[in-house]
């Protein structure tokens, strides 16, 4: 049995926790530089897009938005053809700090492939991806109130 997802998992929760607490000095919290990252690069996006980006199920990214609403990191806009729906943007506060974001991700991507060739990059880069469309389908597929049979 490989252990892939473990590695995965392992990788992800580290880099998670330093980013939680590089960003504490900016007041973002569990994960929500992710989500100001994503607004940031998607000005005027809409909640359920922002779910389908970071694969986490509506509820968390109400939550999220939520508070980086009223720590002013984001601006909620309604759009101009239907009131129901709200897009988001970075306010000024929210833009300042996506440079210092930015900078710890392109830091941490140097450190994880620190002696890696080109080609063990591309490979990797396709491999991770593929494994991502995979993992997809069945995440949509729950989300949808379906159960995966084992």
């Amino acid at each position: 049995m490989t252990k892939i997802l473990r590695e995965i998992g392992m990788i992800a929760r580290a880099l998670d926790s330093i980013s939680n607490i590089e960003f504490k000095e900016y007041n973002l919290t569990k994960g929500q530089y992710l989500y100001l990252v994503r607004i940031y690069e998607n000005p005027g996006i809409i909640q359920e897009k922002l779910s389908e980006l970071i694969k986490v199920d509506r509820t968390t990214v109400a939550r999220a938005v939520k508070k980086l609403e009223l720590n002013g990191f984001i601006r909620k806009e309604n759009d101009k053809h239907n009131k129901k729906i709200k897009k988001l943007y970075p306010t000024e506060k929210g833009k300042n700090i996506y440079p210092a974001i930015k900078k710890e991700n392109d830091y941490s991507e140097r450190i994880a492939i620190e002696g890696f060739s080109k080609k063990e990059i591309e490979i990797a880069t396709q491999l991770l991806q593929k494994m991502r469309e995979n993992i997809e389908q069945d995440w949509e597929y729950v989300k949808k109130g379906n159960r995966r049979i084992y």
